[in-house]
């Protein structure tokens, strides 16, 4: 396809690792289009500044997507509506999961005079796509939004494989008290993420404390890292054995980080998929309520941990709903440190 279909933009209204795996979908359309415009919820806006391809991130908080929405509002609405009008995309792409409607984003989309829509929609359409997407729910999510650029006439470059990126050079990470920046940091060391934007796929701060002093009494070298609010859960668990990075990075140095290890242990949450998109081994703790086959981290050597058969398996609940969180209290921190030296000595 050669470039020149104008302004095209792009929508995935929910969370950083969500948008990190809209990767090939962007590249796809950056590759067909003149210029990329990313429609990000506020928890993802950071992700796509760091997609190849993005030309501007656009921001708006939607209230049928985020797991905490705000309530709906006419004002709101309207100024979204004139927000794209001033944009004037030709086109647009609506990425969702399997289990959000694009529509509503459609409607307003057309409202704001958008000519062409695509999405991957079970629900009939009427006149608000002009494609209207199908796709196995099994596919892994990458693959599945990739589907999407592909029906709507996009398609990657050559010598793209499809695998999850984020733009370089990456920044340095920040320098903590006492240690030398991550960025100057010898090869090898492992990185523990404990915390998760769903408290059904975190592992208890207790045994990611354990897997701090076992990865450590195995010869590694562990940084712990968190989000701002994440200071005190990353500072239990470093102990004083491990590195405590909580709060103490944006996502790019974190991306930064997580490039530097040797692997990352982390849930099914964002920075299992920013670990794969610097292509860094994961030791997934992976809660079954949703699947793995969807939401892995994708292209990257992974070991899997958690139990899933558990009862709780495919019920997207956010908060377990099985007494004692089994699928993954069942993981001790033995299982990651054998998990770790797989990958690494791999």
């Amino acid at each position: 396809m050669s470039p020149g279909r104008g302004t095209v933009l792009v929508a995935r209204l929910d969370n950083a690792g969500d948008v990190l795996l809209q990767g090939p979908l962007v590249r796809a359309v950056a590759a067909g289009a003149e210029r990329v415009v990313f429609l990000a919820g506020p928890a993802g806006a950071e992700a796509a500044a760091l997609l190849p391809g993005v030309d501007e991130v656009e921001t708006w908080a939607c209230p049928w997507i985020l797991g905490d929405p705000p309530p709906v509002d006419a004002a709101d609405l309207s100024a979204l509506t004139e927000r794209v009008r001033a944009l004037a995309p030709d086109e647009a792409l609506i990425s969702t999961s399997f289990h959000q409607s694009p529509l509503p984003l459609a409607l307003l989309l057309r409202a704001a005079s958008v000519p062409r829509l695509s999405a991957t929609s079970v629900d009939y359409p009427g006149s608000l796509l002009d494609v209207r997407h199908r796709v196995d729910d099994d596919l892994p999510e990458p693959e599945r939004a990739l589907s999407l650029a592909r029906a709507a006439g996009f398609d990657l470059p050559d010598g793209d494989d499809g695998g999850l990126a984020v733009r370089r050079p990456l920044p340095p990470a920040p320098q903590q008290p006492g240690h030398r920046a991550a960025g100057g940091l010898e090869p090898g060391y492992i990185v523990l993420h404990p915390g998760a934007s769903v408290p059904a796929r975190a592992w208890p701060a207790e045994r990611c404390a354990e897997a701090v002093e076992a990865l450590s009494d195995a010869g590694h070298r562990v940084l712990v890292t968190g989000g701002p609010g994440e200071r005190a859960l990353t500072a239990a668990v470093a102990g004083s054995r491990g590195v405590d990075l909580g709060g103490a990075t944006s996502l790019a140095e974190m991306a930064a980080v997580l490039d530097g290890a040797a692997a990352v242990v982390v849930g099914n949450t964002g920075p299992a998929h920013l670990a794969a998109a610097v292509g860094t081994p994961v030791v997934s703790l992976f809660s079954p309520v949703v699947p793995a086959v969807r939401w892995a981290p994708y292209g990257v050597p992974t070991v899997l941990l958690g139990d899933q058969d558990a009862p709780c398996r495919d019920t997207r609940a956010r908060e377990c709903p099985v007494p004692g969180h089994p699928c993954l209290t069942s993981v001790t921190a033995a299982d990651v440190v054998a998990a770790v030296e797989k990958l690494v000595s791999a």
